[in-house]
């Protein structure tokens, strides 16, 4: 579909409207659209970013839980979006793309501001975001915008274990102390950082079906979990890779046996390997990883707005993927 729009257009796109499921479809083609146009300006002219699997998008948006905003032009079409996550007092903007025939009229400025406003209502301690490392015109376009860049996010891949060994799950648990449990998931988070809150993800990864949250367990006390999915992340691609979305840990050196437990979740939910994205705000916990035989995969670039800058746990390890 070609988007029309007049050789000059001021920022007259009609927006932020709220998105809703029917929107899905209009939602992939931005996305795809936008990001292959990014590539191919990186010089990557042979790749076309695929479509997401549709459910995936009815996470981000169910997640937003208000927060998934677009724009449309005057046909009614879709040019942008910006999808903003409050979990708890952790604030933080992904996906979001602007399509490239509207792009570099200064709407992608108000589809940003759009976000902060949102998640500055939403009394989030933190604001912020990840981008590509090596694209220096979005870093420099999001620091124009009172953003500063902070880590490495490192995505790092392990091979998926064959064992008998048994692994807490949160869905073989008896319903009537899932509740229970997800609170204990709650309170293990609270205690490394304030206010952070998995809570929403964890319950709409299960609604859903997309996977599953694995339990670290000592003395029927919760100390650590990892939320995990292990839907495939492409529309109509084979089931490869369990992705973990938040991982908490008491101590860094539990990371060791919660890292074990997901690599035989892995396997049995039919995934070759699991992919941990590690902030570089853990370099002990980077090694373990290592160690274990992690492979570095990619890397994008964590930023947060200035004034609204990320913590990091005094103690433990808090892996928060802000991406879907």
């Amino acid at each position: 579909m070609t988007l029309a729009r007049p050789p000059k257009r001021t920022v007259d796109a009609i927006g932020p409207q709220q998105a809703e499921h029917a929107d899905i479809t209009e939602l992939n083609r931005v996305f795809s659209d936008a990001f292959t146009e990014r590539y191919r300006k990186d010089g990557m002219t042979g790749v076309r970013v695929p479509q997401l699997n549709p459910v995936i998008w009815r996470y981000a948006m169910d997640d937003a839980n208000g927060g998934a905003l677009v724009w449309r032009n005057e046909f009614g079409d879709m040019v942008a979006f910006n999808i903003a996550h409050a979990s708890g007092t952790e604030g933080w903007m992904g996906p979001l793309a602007v399509h490239p025939e509207w792009q570099g009229i200064g709407l992608g400025k108000a589809v940003v501001r759009a976000g902060i406003d949102w998640l500055s209502a939403h009394r989030t301690a933190v604001i912020g975001l990840e981008t590509m490392p090596r694209t220096m015109d979005n870093i420099g376009f999001y620091s124009a915008l009172g953003f500063v860049p902070a880590r490495l996010t490192i995505t790092v891949t392990l091979d998926a274990a064959r064992s008998d060994a048994p692994v807490s799950l949160l869905s073989r648990m008896p319903a009537s102390s899932r509740d229970d449990l997800v609170a204990a998931c709650r309170s293990v988070t609270t205690a490394r950082i304030p206010g952070y809150d998995y809570t929403r993800e964890i319950r709409l990864t299960s609604e859903l079906g997309l996977g599953d949250t694995v339990l670290l367990e000592e003395g029927g006390r919760v100390r650590g979990f990892a939320l995990f999915h292990s839907v495939p992340l492409v529309e109509g691609r084979a089931r490869e890779e369990l992705r973990v979305l938040k991982l908490v840990v008491e101590r860094e050196e539990d990371l060791d046996e919660l890292v074990r437990l997901l690599s035989i979740a892995a396997r049995r939910t039919g995934t070759k390997r699991l992919a941990i994205r590690a902030q570089g705000d853990y370099p002990g916990a980077y090694r373990r990883l290592v160690a274990l035989g992690g492979r570095v995969r990619w890397t994008d670039l964590r930023m947060a707005e200035a004034a609204h800058p990320e913590p990091i746990a005094a103690n433990g390890v808090i892996y928060s993927n802000w991406e879907i």
